[in-house]
């Protein structure tokens, strides 16, 4: 993961005079921050869906399975900013829940392909 840009002489990060405390961000590390999460997220979805499908959930198991998996994915993000998640994204929303509804969906076109090769056919 990219780091912010911390450097106290840029001009667009603080203010000379020292007023402004807040931490600047690249705007391109954190659009790369932000792919890692959604493909992340996308990749975990189509994994999840094909096991979920396998081990032949159906209704309710197979989307608090989703959820599991995406509260998973979210600990793992954390866990490899080290928890400092301000250094890396701009919010804790960032990493809790982008992509999250995206991914359903490939969740569940996974999940039902998987469940009819190995249960229906």
């Amino acid at each position: 993961m990219a780091m912010h840009n911390d450097d106290s002489s840029s001009s667009d990060t603080k203010h000379s005079d020292g007023s402004n405390d807040l931490p600047g961000f690249s705007a391109e590390n954190l659009q790369s921050n932000m792919k890692v999460i959604y493909y992340s997220r996308t990749f975990l979805s189509i994994i999840g869906g094909v096991i979920a499908g396998i081990l032949g959930l159906t209704g309710l198991k197979g989307f608090v399975l989703y959820f599991l998996i995406m509260a998973l994915a979210s600990l793992g993000l954390a866990a490899k900013a080290r928890f400092s998640i301000h250094e890396y994204f701009d919010s804790w929303n960032r990493v809790v829940l982008d992509a999250v509804l995206g991914g359903l969906m490939s969740f569940v076109l996974f999940w039902t392909f998987a469940y009819d090769i190995v249960h229906i056919f």
